[in-house]
């Protein structure tokens, strides 16, 4: 019997074994979503499939680092676009899976009729102040509203001051709404691409990606302007792996590294899609409004009827649903996890406070600019933009370009305050 087989034959696999505390909690963390799911499903099947839907959105989030306020900040600050295209990657994979749903939904975009539940948002004055005040917010705070969240799960003490800001401006933009709706809103159309003119869907479809290509180009100019490049790195030799080394080379890529942004906006798009197809796209904002209006409550403020908010669609026209285990629940709440269990199993869990005490008051205010933003658009970045668009809505497209206006602002004040 030769050594090799030998030491074959004492070898004990251990592959599987966590490494660290992180590692064992992390996989604690997964046991325990999964038994939520399971208790979701006793009472609605479909709340349990968002909630498993959720996690994986939570998780994508942490591990590619998708956040649309590092996007345009960065974009702004330092002239790259690394984020920005998986941006611009996930919303043109979900245009195509959206646009076959809604095709599903309506064959003839000409009927009068728009598709149940995708995010065709009204267009007016609401949608521009709300994308401008969203982009300064963001900028200001650190982070978007899903990335803030996914930040609350890697501990981060600012981003959980940003959520309560966002609470905060959506419980301010509840007792204004009527006056919004009265001024504005309740007059703005929804435009829905597919059905302008002759377009159909195919002519939406060849626009919206045109779109995006012409945005790719536009990033990819910037990144040239500023001088940046991506470096040629060799690859290293791989040596000769034994079964735990083969185990956790396929793990570790996705839970203990970083993905590359394309692959969280591909996988977002997918998610997206997948989401659509068992209910409504992704959005994040609704459980925060109903946050907010339970605050309110709380506090003895008589909440107002907010007229025609049910009628709109979108994640935040979700928020008067009732019951607690509900779709807006499962996906806000449901990120959370996921996006722990990424922390976690990459051992980058860790509790940090800032180091600035002014960054509080940034976090906060960014949070409550944020919170009323989404409020009056209608959602977030996700809802109101990376779901709008692929809805072929010109919402979508409206408060992107607003959003962008709002981040270039705030990155001014950002150079100010240091």
């Amino acid at each position: 019997m030769t050594t090799d087989s030998l030491s074959i034959e004492n070898y004990k696999p251990n592959a599987l074994r966590p490494r660290s505390g992180q590692t064992f909690a992390g996989i604690t963390v997964v046991l325990l979503s999964l038994l939520t799911a399971l208790f979701i499903s006793r009472i609605d099947g479909e709340v349990a499939a968002i909630w498993i839907l959720a996690n994986a959105f939570g998780l994508t989030l942490q591990r590619s680092r998708f956040c649309f306020a590092s996007a345009f900040r960065d974009l702004f600050l330092f002239g790259s676009g690394h984020n920005m295209k998986g941006i611009i990657i996930g919303l043109g994979i979900s245009t195509i899976g959206f646009a076959a749903i809604m095709h599903w939904i309506i064959p003839n975009p000409a009927a009068g009729f728009l598709p149940a539940e995708a995010h065709i948002l009204p267009v007016g004055l609401s949608v521009v102040v709300g994308g401008v005040l969203f982009g300064v917010g963001m900028v200001i705070a650190g982070g978007c509203v899903s990335g803030s969240l996914y930040r609350m799960a890697e501990g981060y003490v600012a981003s959980w001051v940003a959520i309560i800001g966002v609470i905060i401006g959506l419980g301010a933009l509840t007792l204004t709404w009527n006056w919004w709706w009265a001024f504005s809103i309740s007059t703005e159309p929804k435009v829905w691409l597919p059905a302008v003119g002759n377009l159909g869907y195919t002519g939406a479809i060849v626009i919206t990606l045109l779109g995006l290509v012409a945005i790719y180009l536009l990033v990819t100019f910037m990144e040239f302007k500023n001088g940046l490049f991506m470096p040629h790195i060799n690859k290293k030799i791989i040596p000769a792996m034994n079964f735990d080394d083969r185990v956790r080379s396929t793990l570790d890529p996705v839970f203990k590294r970083g993905w590359p942004i394309a692959i969280g906006g591909v996988v977002l798009g997918i998610i997206s899609i997948i989401m659509y197809t068992i209910h409504m796209p992704l959005g994040v904002t609704g459980e925060l409004m109903r946050a907010s209006q339970l605050g309110l409550g709380w506090m003895g403020v008589d909440v107002p009827v907010l007229d025609g908010l049910s009628t709109l669609g979108g994640c935040t026209g979700r928020s008067g649903e009732p019951g607690l285990l509900g779709h807006t629940f499962a996906i806000t709440v449901g990120l959370l996890p996921g996006a722990l269990i990424g922390a976690l199993l990459a051992g980058e869990f860790k509790l940090r406070l800032p180091t600035q005490k002014r960054r509080y008051v940034q976090s906060i205010t960014g949070g409550v600019m944020m919170g009323y933003a989404s409020g009056l658009a209608v959602g977030c970045t996700i809802g109101a933009f990376f779901s709008a668009v692929p809805s072929l809505s010109l919402s979508g497209w409206v408060f992107g370009l607003a959003m962008a206006a709002g981040a270039f602002i705030g990155t001014q004040v950002i150079k100010r305050i240091g």
